[in-house]
């Protein structure tokens, strides 16, 4: 199965890019979480069982699962002159001041022979002690700053990066590659448009935004109602120019977008609620799970194809966030599936923990956390068959089962 497409949220899932956490998840101390983007102190071994553990239940829901960390390193294998300039966007992005520990860090990467390792490597962060500094090649910035300790990070870890979804969003069979909000994280998005560039198996594929563009957008906002229609989060991490663009490059730029209308939704800015699929994801043909402490705070926009070339249409809807998805969906009457069961107290709780963020693998066949019981037992008892996962771990990091996908290939619905 090659290429992508991907034209709805829930249409059977039949190949999904994942990142099973490493190194990158735990290579840095607590006083650096800030730093790396992270928040917690994870305990890897039972962080990378519950990984394997819901990898299967993709699997045993006929899915093909296909690790982000296996697809570049085969990239690199079918063309090595790709590692080249892979390392040296990479290492661009990666914010090393000193000209000199870039070059150690440049020399330390290239020296790994195995593509894979090469590539875990590169995520997993490197410290002033993994690397050869000769003492000449110091210079007066080293030996008067933090650098030169030990125990100090040269290259940043990325710990964010078992969430899948942020950097790129799949769209019919194009993807658009994303500027990220949070500067530590925009390496990982080099990871992805490395393996959708140049990989045999999806080289050719359209790219509808660009990751160098200067406006922010995550993939946890972009949500596939069907073949021409998008709905995306105006949220902390995307900006409405970002979609302005995006809608233009998609209504009229190259790669033969089929994309016809899109539904901007302005979500609240916060720590419990940072994407669209935080608080709304679509569960079934007529099915939405929601955070009921959005409902307050919503206003939609329709964008549709400008009568003059590139130029976009805008609308603002007076309008519920329910029945703006009727719109979007063409059906008659969608049901709210609220987090924590619209109890105030558990949709709080139960939203901390990504209750609302579900990954539908078939039309009403979803996966769940474990932990999210009372927004659960709600699913179930409105007739939708549940995954569970399990959750201790995982969920520290602040990201759901769809925030960990990014799904190459559904069938249609």
């Amino acid at each position: 199965m090659k290429g992508l497409n991907v034209h709805s949220e829930i249409g059977a899932l039949k190949k999904v890019c994942v990142h099973r956490p490493g190194l990158d998840l735990v290579n840095m101390k607590a006083e650096d979480f800030e730093r790396v983007w992270i928040h917690d102190a994870f305990y890897l071994e039972y962080a990378q069982k519950e990984h394997d553990q819901f990898t299967d239940l993709l699997r045993g829901a006929g899915a093909e699962v296909v690790y982000m960390e296996d697809l570049l390193a085969e990239t690199f294998d079918a063309n090595p002159a790709v590692r080249d300039e892979f390392l040296g966007t990479f290492l661009a992005e990666s914010n090393i001041k000193s000209t000199a520990l870039r070059q150690a860090v440049q020399e330390k990467l290239s020296s790994i022979k195995d593509n894979k390792e090469f590539v875990l490597a590169a995520m997993g962060g490197l410290y002033y002690r993994d690397l050869e500094i000769p003492h000449t090649a110091r210079t007066l910035s080293m030996m008067n700053n933090e650098d030169v300790k030990p125990d100090e990070m040269v290259l940043f870890p990325m710990p964010s990066s078992y969430f899948s979804r942020d950097p790129l969003a799949v769209v019919g069979h194009g993807a658009a590659m994303h500027r990220m909000y949070w500067p530590q994280r925009n390496r990982e998005v080099i990871f992805y448009e490395t393996v959708l560039r140049n990989h045999p198996d999806y080289v050719g594929s359209p790219i509808w935004y660009d990751h160098n563009s200067e406006w922010t957008i995550e993939g946890g906002d972009v949500l596939n109602i069907n073949a021409t229609t998008l709905a995306i989060g105006i949220s902390q991490r995307t900006t409405p120019e970002a979609i302005d663009q995006l809608a233009k490059n998609l209504f009229w730029g190259p790669g033969n977008s089929e994309i016809e209308t899109i539904y901007a939704i302005n979500i609240p800015c916060g720590y419990a609620y940072m994407h669209l699929d935080t608080v709304c994801t679509q569960i079934d043909y007529d099915k939405f799970t929601v955070y009921p402490g959005i409902y307050q705070t919503m206003r939609v926009y329709r964008l549709t194809r400008g009568a003059v070339e590139g130029e976009v249409a805008i609308e603002e809807l007076e309008t519920t966030l329910q029945h703006a998805l009727e719109m979007a969906t063409g059906v008659d009457h969608i049901t709210m599936i609220e987090c924590g069961g619209g109890d105030p107290i558990e949709a709080s709780r139960e939203q901390w923990n990504d209750g609302s963020n579900t990954l539908a693998v078939a039309p009403g066949k979803v996966c769940v956390y474990e932990r999210n019981v009372v927004t659960n037992d709600a699913l179930y008892k409105a007739g939708v068959e549940l995954l569970v996962a399990p959750s201790e771990e995982l969920s520290r990091g602040r990201g759901g089962p769809r925030c960990m996908t990014m799904p190459f290939w559904r069938e249609e619905i």
